[in-house]
Order: structure tokens, then sequence, then C-alpha cells
């Protein structure tokens, strides 16, 4: 059976100060997942904005990769302990 699904990602940068901030928001149509990463411009070295703002996405997306990682793994679990219940009562 052939599927086709959309699910949308927003990304959201901030600047406050000296730190970048990043959102990615996904919306699958039933869950909605929010990762957050920050960057830090280096002290000592030139404020490099395209930088900060590539380290504070890289991390909001390994935030919400693991937040998704959870999530399967919690369905999955939800779904197995249900089939369990099924056949044993």
């Amino acid at each position: 059976m052939a599927r086709t699904l959309e699910w949308k990602v927003r990304l959201h940068l901030f600047e406050e100060g000296s730190s970048t901030k990043a959102h990615v928001v996904l919306d699958t149509g039933t869950t909605t997942l929010t990762g957050r990463g920050t960057a830090r411009g280096d002290p000592r070295g030139p404020n490099v904005p395209e930088i900060s703002d590539e380290l504070a996405v890289s991390r909001a997306m390994k935030d919400l990769a693991g937040q998704l990682a959870r999530t399967a793994s919690d369905d999955r679990e939800d779904i197995r302990e249900s089939l369990r219940r099924s056949v044993g009562g």
C-alpha cells in the first residue's frame, strides 16, 4: 500500500545578545514537536552570524530528532502493550 504524507517543518531563529536561538517545529498533522538549540558567539574570534545560525539550527534539529525517536519508541511500546493485553486477556 503506497502512502503519501506531508509533514510541515517551521524554523525560527532569534538573536538575543551574543546568542542565537533556533526553534524547529515539526507538525505531523497529529503531533507537534519543537526542537530547541542555542549557539553563542566565540568571544575570542570574529562574530560570524551565519556560523551561529548553523550551530543553533543543527542543535535544534538534533533535539527534535531525539524527541521524534522517543515518540516512535513510546508509540511502539504502547502497541506492544496493547497486543499483550488483547492476547492475554
